[in-house]
Formats: structure tokens, sequence, C-alpha cells
């Protein structure tokens, strides 16, 4: 694959990001260079380019490498990747490595490709316990030894990991009511299929819910029987799934946390049938459009129900049950959202070209196939992305977490470019507007929307190439439309040319899009503040705005500044680092290693996760003890 010197241009503008990282190479080759290439291949592939080194103030810039020194570095790296001393497995081959001449300088770019399924874990040295590393937005991390230990189940292709025979379980810890249940879903879904008329061992064991192994004659209940059919009790038990935790949450009264929730709680079997069952129509019910009736039976098959069911079950089949998390699901005004523990299984890449599927829980995809939910393998995201282009709404959001890992896939209710977000575009450049095509005009709006834009969330919404992608957002950074955001590691551009009252106008749009997936904080219990500027949300919206404004208006406020507005700030509420890094114009990872970080660590800020600090949706809160002394200072502000 040859390397386009504009897209390395850009890269080199841009800066450090999850999928691109910069060495000096002056000394010799670096040694980290080998921790980034395990990181790159467990987790999306990048790239690295040897010969740039980083200025104090961060930017970067081309020191060069001559070419006695690329070849050598070549060779150094090549010998290096197929020593099994050195590296587990070598994923390069001559075209993944090009020496390329850019501002003057040569340099070595080494493209470093995703490890496949069955790869994983790419590691370093004999030990992959202590050898394999992942790459997050702040670079390469040693994995633990549970996510090596992950790794390696999923790579197991012949043994599904919801195949695995659970020892001291048995059929007792199965619920008798979602058996039937089941069944009759079943009948409903295929009519007289020959199975159903087996008794219930022989029927668990031919949707793999029970199984018996023909080397060792071991017998006994799967993870998929558990997880499908388990009772309350053995769901729980930590000799089990320990991690298994299901969560659907409703926001959509504005007065409330939130206005619905369905966890377990004792009171019902949690298993997936049973959420499943419970969930499903609260989700269909969102949708605008109704139910078709055929026969007296309600039918829900419309692109969009579609879609969102096959969301919704590829949450649950995807699943990694031994990771931390649970399957959490929300359902809002303007969109739903589904994530779920574990990695993904194909690259981001392959997932956008649709057509390919590797499922981490064989028998579970099959259970839910059984009874209408899930499609055949490979169709499920063509389906999703269809049935949402089918109502013009925004294309899905897929996310990737580590640390844990975790998949999120946002389905928003919002069409590509609303009549406000046009009206604020229009308010905020003028003619500019006019003079701009479709392509460029939709970049603007998910930058607006969405805070900041990316290449790769753009290719979720344009029919072009990436590169072109990029010339059109070089375009609009040309014209002053557009500025590139070197701030934050999963930025690449946010609007340019505000003035403060734009930025402010800007940030009152924004969180429509960004919110989706997050939920109990002041930005997320409604979105009606938008539309009302009488509504105390957006009353409530002013006021941190002016409490963050000295913050905004400079980048060079004193750290003790910093931290007295973050704690008026989380005074009373939760936020999360994105939500302060929205209202304090800053870098969000910056916020939390500088400051959010260590104010936990000095108890001045709560948690809301306290049990997972890396939780996806961690949010802050002034500590209560400082919430008094916060109170106390306005008090005296106002005696004087």
């Amino acid at each position: 694959m040859t390397i386009d010197p504009l897209e390395l241009e850009r890269a080199l503008n841009l800066g450090e990001t999850v999928d691109w990282e910069f060495k000096s190479a002056k000394g010799g080759l670096p040694g980290s260079f080998w921790e980034t290439y395990s990181a790159l291949a467990n987790t999306q592939g990048g790239t690295v380019v040897l010969g740039v080194k980083e200025l104090p103030e961060g930017r970067f810039e081309v020191d060069g490498l001559d070419r006695k020194t690329v070849a050598r570095y070549r060779k150094a790296i090549f010998d290096n990747a197929n020593n099994r001393k050195h590296a587990s497995l070598n994923l390069l081959v001559d075209a993944d490595l090009h020496e390329v001449e850019v501002h003057g300088g040569n340099v070595l770019v080494i493209r470093v490709p995703r490890a496949t399924r069955s790869q994983r874990p790419v590691y370093l040295g004999a030990d992959p316990l202590t050898g394999s590393f992942k790459r997050n937005n702040d670079g390469d991390y040693r994995c633990t030894a549970e996510e090596v230990r992950r790794m390696f189940a999923d790579a197991d292709i012949e043994h599904f990991v919801d195949s695995r025979i659970l020892a001291r379980f048995g059929l007792t810890d199965l619920d008798p009511t979602t058996i039937k249940q089941y069944r009759q879903r079943m009948a409903t879904a295929k009519g007289d299929h020959p199975w159903l008329i087996l008794d219930d061992v022989d029927f668990l064991t031919k949707l793999g819910a029970w199984r018996k192994t023909r080397t060792e004659g071991e017998e006994g209940l799967t993870i998929a029987g558990l997880l499908m059919f388990g009772g309350d009790e053995a769901l729980r038990d930590p000799e089990g799934l320990g991690q298994y935790y299901v969560d659907y949450r409703e926001y959509l009264d504005p007065t409330l946390r939130w206005s619905d929730r369905i966890i377990p709680d004792g009171t019902w079997a949690p298993n997936l049938f049973q959420f499943y069952q419970r969930v499903w129509p609260k989700l269909a019910a969102g949708l605008p459009t109704p139910f078709r009736i055929e026969g007296g039976t309600r039918r829900d098959d419309s692109p969009a129900h579609e879609a969102l069911r096959e969301a919704f079950v590829n949450a649950l089949i995807h699943g990694d049950f031994t990771a931390p998390g649970g399957v959490v699901v929300e359902r809002r005004a303007d969109g739903f959202s589904f994530e779920n523990p574990g990695s993904l299984l194909i690259s981001v890449e392959q997932y956008r070209r649709g057509g390919v599927s590797e499922c981490r829980n064989k028998s579970l995809q099959t259970m839910f196939q059984l009874i209408g939910g899930g499609d055949r393998a490979g169709s499920g995201v063509d389906k999703i992305h269809g049935g949402w282009k089918s109502r013009q709404w925004r294309a899905p959001r897929l996310e990737l977490f580590t640390q844990p890992d975790r998949v999120r896939l946002s389905l928003p209710m919002v069409s590509l470019i609303p009549d406000e977000v046009l009206a604020e575009l229009g308010r905020l450049f003028g003619k500019q507007l006019g003079e701009i095509n479709a392509s460029s005009l939709q970049i603007l709006a998910t930058a607006l929307m969405e805070n900041f834009v990316t290449n790769a969330r753009m290719q979720d919404l344009l029919d072009e190439h990436p590169v072109d992608i990029t010339h059109l957002m070089q375009a609009l950074c040309q014209k002053g439309l557009l500025i590139s955001d070197n701030r934050r590691r999963w930025t690449s551009y946010r609007l340019g040319g505000l003035s403060e009252a734009g930025m402010d106008a800007r940030d009152a749009v924004a969180p429509r899009a960004n919110s989706l997936h997050r939920g109990g904080s002041f930005l997320h219990k409604d979105r009606s503040f938008l539309h009302s500027e009488g509504s105390s949300l957006h009353t409530e919206w002013i006021r941190l705005n002016s409490i963050a404004k000295p913050i905004r208006a400079t980048d060079r406020a004193k750290p003790e500044k910093v931290r007295e507005v973050i704690l008026e700030l989380c005074r009373g509420q939760f936020i999360t680092a994105d939500e302060l890094a929205i209202l304090m114009s800053r870098n969000a990872d910056h916020l939390r290693n500088r400051f959010l970080g260590p104010m936990v660590a000095e108890q001045l800020l709560q948690l809301r996760y306290p049990a997972v600090p890396q939780h996806p949706e961690q949010a802050y809160r002034s500590a209560e003890g400082m919430n008094a002394v916060l109170a106390g200072n306005d008090s005296a502000t106002d005696r004087g």
C-alpha cells in the first residue's frame, strides 16, 4: 500500500492520534517502536513514522533520516519481527514500509496491520502476559493478564466462548419459565420446527445450551445456556459469570435521572431472553413508525425496526460476558445506544464495508435467530445502516473503548442536517455557506452537532473516498470554516472562525448529538432546552457557560483557577470529562490526567462509578465537603 504524501502531511499537522505515532529515531531504532507495533496490531492497526521529532509546544517536525539509515532500520525491523524470541508474529511485508520525502526530509513510514482474531495477542518476548500491548487515546499501554486471557479465548475460533461447559452448573440452574416462553416464541417464529417436539435436555442440546464433549465425555450446561436461560441466583454466582450484568435505561422525563430502568433486582430471572422480552417492546415504542397488524399479530418489520432489533441483538450475542461492565441499552427522545463488553472482533474498516461477521457467541446467535432476532452472518451491519438511512437519519456511530474493552453503537434519530443546524451555520458563516458543496456542508453540520469532525466519522456519512474527504476538510480550513484541533487526540477538525458568542451558540447546539450515548448529568436529561430559551435547563446551561467562560477565554489559565472552576461546575451534579471539555474548551484527556484524576485522589471530586474508574460513562461531582465549602464561599460573597 502506497503512502499518500498529502495524508502524511495532514497527519503531521494533526499530531499523534490513536492510529498515528511519530518517533525521532535519530539515536537508533527506538525500543518503544515494538511496544507500538504490538499495541497497533492488537487494536485497530495504524502507522508509525520514524524521523519525526516532537517539539516542546506539542508540534511535530521532520528531522529526517538518510538513505543508509532507512535501509538499516528496514532490515532491523524485519529481522526482529521474524524473530520469535523478539515478537510473537510478523505482520509486516515489504509493501508496509515506505521511504517518503516530506517537508524536505526523508522519513520511514511503517503501516502496522491489525492482527486477526486468531492472531491476537501479538506480544513481545516469551511471555504474552507481560509482553502484550494495546492502543488507546493516550498511546500504548501494557495489557492486563485478564485482557490477554480474553484475547486468547477469542482467538480459539474452533471453540466459541459460549460453548464452554460450566463446571458444577446443571439443569437446576435454569429458569423453567424462560425455557417454556422461549419454546412458545420459537413456535411462533418457526412454526413446526422439529426441535420443538424434543424433551428439554435434547432441545437444549440442539440449541447449544447443553453439551457433551466427544473426547472427554464431559457433559453439562454451557455458558450460552446459562446466559439465555439462567435463573437469578445462577447468573449472580461468582463461580459462573461473575461479571454478567444487563441494564436498560430510559431518559424521557427531564425531571428524573431516568424515566424507566430494567436491571437485575431479584424480581425476575435476568437472563438474556427475559431481558430481550422486556426491553424490545420499549425500544420499538420509541420509533415513530407504527406497528402493522397481520392476522391479529403485531408486526414490527419496517426497515427502521429491523435495524433497531439487529443492533439490540448484536449487543447481546457479541458481548464478552467475562469482561466488566455488562450490556447497557439506552433509549432517549432522539435515539438509542447499545453497549456491550469486549472488543470488536473485526476491524472498523471491515465493519464499515459490511458482509463480514465474526461472532463471539455462536450458540447465542443461533438461539436468537430461531426466535426472529438477528440476521444471517455478515448482513447485520448492512441492515442497521440501511434501515436507518431509509428514515434519512444520521448514520449509526460505532465507538470502541479500552480499559475496559467495550463497543458502543449509537443510533441517532436526528436528520442528516436538521433545519436548526442549517440555520445556525448560516448565522455563523453567512454567504460563505452558499459557496460550498453538499459534502462540505455535511462536514460543517457534523462539526457543529458533534463538536468535532474526523475523517473516520465522515466515512459513515459520505460516499466519498477518505482522501477526498481529507481534501474537502483542508479546503474548508483554507476558507476559515474549519480549523485543525491538535489539542485532542481523537479530534481532527472543529468549526473555525467563531467569536465567543459563536462558540456559545455552537456549544448550545452540539450536545444534541454527542450526548446520545451518555446519561445522568445535566446535559443529557432532555434536549428541549435547545429550542426553548425560557426552560430551566437552558438557564442552567447558560449559568455553567458563564462559570467556565474565564477558562474558555484563555489557554494559559493557572492550574489553581482551573481546579476552582471544575469544582464549581461539578457542584451538586455529575459531569463527564467530555462535558467539562466542551464547557471549558479544553482537551478531555488532558483534564482527566492533569486535574480530574488527582482531584479524585485528593477526595475533592467523587466518581459516579467508583468501582470502575475507567468506566466509559465516568462522571465527576464535587465531594460533599467541597460543596459545603463552596456554599460557604457563596454565602460570604452574598454577605459582602
